[in-house]
């Protein structure tokens, strides 16, 4: 089976609505301490509008792990 990870980071926008970003394969060794910086750099800093609107607040972070199994079907 294969497991990929992927960095999930939540954001409030001004008009309550929850959006979120990812970044696929997180290193290891990624701390809280790192992605609050960088949860609050993108907030302060305004990098991201989604549908034109500013984010307002940090909601939540974590690192979700997906398993994929293949089966061979051709017989």
């Amino acid at each position: 089976m294969e497991v990929s990870k992927r960095l999930l980071m939540s954001f409030m926008t001004t008009s309550g609505k929850k959006v979120s970003i990812s970044v696929d394969d997180p290193r290891e060794n990624l701390t809280e301490t790192e992605i609050k910086t960088a949860m609050t750099t993108i907030l302060s800093k305004n990098i991201f509008k989604p549908a034109g609107e500013n984010l307002a607040s940090l909601v939540e972070a974590k690192v979700v792990e997906t398993g994929t199994t293949e089966y061979d079907l051709v017989l």
